[in-house]
């Protein structure tokens, strides 16, 4: 009785309930006007046609195109209508104005680094053409004076970053698309209310959909009443919209401008593994301490802005550089902390993957959960491991969603024929989404190998070249692969028709999953 009284009074019973009345609605109104169902069919053609002539007319990947064109053609009842509501990434026009606004000042708040660009070029014009397409397009430029720190697993981030927090003096900022009471969350918001008790500003921002099953409903109002300020990103409500599409899925931590993190973990019990979801859970995350950690709260900054709809003066949280620590100001490599948003056409995390591997020489080695590329990526490793790159991608060995894993595994006989070394990860799940080149290039984020990451959410990452740490994520790469299986050409000898046939028809529509 307790679970039905639950599952009766959750959040997502009530919206499931008002967009099922929506629904019956339009079904009411196509049966009351089934007399003049000509003009009503004749209309639902002209808004699919309409609808497929401004896919065809978009600048969106062309995979994506196809994934929505198909079902329009098959369904043209509803196809048109159902993209309207669900295809779209679209703000509204005061939500757009705003949202440049903000853009505006994250431009200015974040100045070019062109003596920094010219002393790489002089060391590697690749690496200088790859750092300068992330400053210009993106706006996010390269920094030196910042030492990171890798971390393997969730487990290590986990105790490293209540360690930073405790450390705080001005302000604290998480923003993560999964926050769950537990274990981790708890011990974390202890010290978040004991710090904002200190009078140090604290602020929380978390994905609405993401928290839809771990959070209470307006569990943002109390966090206010224990004095930590919060924002919900883009709340769900029951009304049909595209933009439900667009979620906030970047996971970051900053402290008083001088300490970042981020990375693959979210702040629930699964990515200590003090809970077991899908097995053992691998992760991986990174920690800046210097300039670089300037860049990834221009990013919080925007985003809570936008949300609040407030202007703050950036220059304000911005820390004193003379006062870092000396090993920061010494810090090996290039550091180039990025962003990436769905609102403004240009898919920055894509192209810095396709970047690193079109110019790697020696090899790439990649983690992702998922594996849901177009057909640029497979090109793009498929090249790069028939000219002699080694190229080895792990994935997860149990499945979260068995049909994204469906999805995930139909690439892989096409990347094995081409040379591309797949292996998935026995003990569990591998949630970390990490790029090594060539001993040289290492990316660490949020940005999963899929649709969503790549064109509908926000995002981040942090993109270094020359560091001491890209050394130490190829050994955690080369030791995962001691407890991995490498998938051969042999294990694709018993797949039974029905199942290659249903993979097929998934993969058709995986850019909408």
């Amino acid at each position: 009785m307790k679970f039905v009284r639950k599952f009766l009074f959750h959040r997502i019973t009530f919206l499931f309930l008002a967009i099922l009345v929506q629904l019956l609605v339009l079904i009411g109104i196509i049966l009351k006007f089934n007399e003049y169902f000509i003009f009503f069919y004749g209309g639902s053609i002209l808004i699919s046609m309409a609808a497929v002539l401004g896919i065809i007319n978009n600048h969106i990947n062309p995979a994506y195109k196809i994934a929505w064109i198909i079902p329009i053609l098959l369904f043209p009842i509803i196809g048109g209508m159902f993209y309207i509501f669900f295809g779209g990434k679209k703000l509204g026009k005061r939500a757009k104005n705003r949202m440049i606004s903000i853009g505006n000042k994250t431009r200015k708040a974040l100045a070019s680094q062109e003596s920094i660009l010219e002393e790489m070029e002089s060391e590697n014009e690749t690496a200088a053409n790859q750092s300068r397409y992330l400053q210009d397009y993106a706006y996010f430029p390269p920094y030196r004076n910042t030492i990171t720190k890798y971390f393997p697993s969730g487990e290590m981030k986990f105790e490293k970053l209540k360690e930073e927090l405790r450390k705080a003096e001005y302000y604290i900022f998480l923003e993560y698309f999964i926050i769950e009471e537990g274990e981790m969350w708890n011990s974390i918001l202890d010290i978040l209310v004991e710090k904002a008790s200190e009078g140090v500003d604290v602020r929380v921002i978390y994905d609405d959909v993401g928290c839809l099953f771990t959070l209470p409903y307006r569990y943002d109002t109390k966090l206010e009443e224990m004095g930590i300020k919060c924002c919900v990103f883009n709340p769900l409500i029951p009304i049909l919209s595209p933009m439900i599409n667009n979620r906030d899925h970047r996971k970051l931590t900053i402290i008083d401008g001088h300490t970042g993190f981020t990375g693959g973990s979210n702040l629930a019990d699964e990515y200590i593994n003090k809970v077991e979801k899908y097995g053992h859970w691998k992760d991986s995350a990174i920690m800046l301490k210097g300039e670089a950690v300037w860049s990834m709260t221009v990013m919080f900054l925007s985003m809570w802005s936008y949300l609040r709809g407030i202007e703050e003066n950036l220059e304000e949280f911005k820390y004193d550089n003379n006062l870092l620590e000396d090993n920061s100001k010494n810090g090996d490599g290039y550091i180039q902390p990025f962003a990436d948003s769905p609102l403004d056409d240009e898919t920055v995390g894509e192209i810095v993957y396709l970047n690193l591997i079109n110019k790697a020489k020696k090899y790439v080695y990649i983690t992702t959960p998922y594996l849901i590329i177009n057909n640029e990526m497979v090109t793009a490793l498929s090249s790069a491991a028939k000219g002699g790159v080694d190229i080895r991608i792990i994935t997860p060995h149990c499945a979260d969603k068995w049909y994204v894993h469906a999805v995930t595994r139909s690439y892989y006989r096409i990347l094995i024929e081409s040379g591309v070394k797949i292996y998935e990860y026995l003990p569990g799940f591998i949630h970390s989404k990490n790029y090594i080149s060539d001993d040289n290039y290492g990316v660490v984020g949020t940005i999963n190998m899929d649709y969503r990451s790549l064109y509908l959410h926000f995002e981040c990452g942090v993109w270094m070249y020359d560091c001491n740490t890209i050394i130490e994520m190829k050994e955690d790469f080369l030791n995962t692969l001691k407890v991995c299986k490498e998938i051969t050409m042999e294990d694709f000898e018993d797949i039974k028709w029905y199942k290659a046939l249903g993979s097929s028809v998934l993969r058709l529509f995986s850019p909408l999953m």
